[in-house]
């Protein structure tokens, strides 16, 4: 059986957000492309990851009986630096699938940014992972 490659599944026009950028800013960009998650990427460098479900735990508590607009306004003055996974898990384009699937297993995640010498060239996702998976079975 031929060895697949993170390369050969991988995401490579990868959107990425600041770590200076807000929840709201965040939201809009993942609804407007359709993704749920996004590496956070400052100076060139991979710094963080924020997920949708990231996004949702910050929100205010709905206990506190606060109108639309004061959500919105706390919302939007909570940074990504301050909400983001910071300890990351990454995958070389050059490692196999099977690494990839094993560490995503081992540390409950859903997706792997793809690092070439520090630099973010791709993202891995379950749905890749299941793409690859696929073309092995037909």
């Amino acid at each position: 059986m031929e060895t697949k490659l993170v390369k050969d599944y991988m995401t490579t026009n990868v959107i990425t957000i600041s770590s200076e950028k807000t929840i709201p800013e965040a939201y809009w960009l993942m609804i407007d492309h359709k993704i749920s998650r996004v590496p956070v990427v400052d100076k060139g460098k991979l710094v963080g990851f924020v997920t949708l479900e990231d996004l949702r735990r910050a929100e205010p508590p709905m206990g506190l009986n606060l109108d639309l607009v004061r959500i919105t306004d706390r919302l939007s003055k909570i940074t990504l630096a301050q909400i983001m996974t910071k300890q990351l898990f990454t995958i070389s384009p050059t490692d196999t699938l099977q690494t990839a699937v094993k560490i995503m297993l081992e540390n409950q995640i859903s997706a792997l940014p793809v690092l070439d010498q520090g630099k973010l060239v791709g993202i891995i996702t379950d749905r890749d992972i299941l793409r690859a998976l696929v073309e092995l079975l037909t």
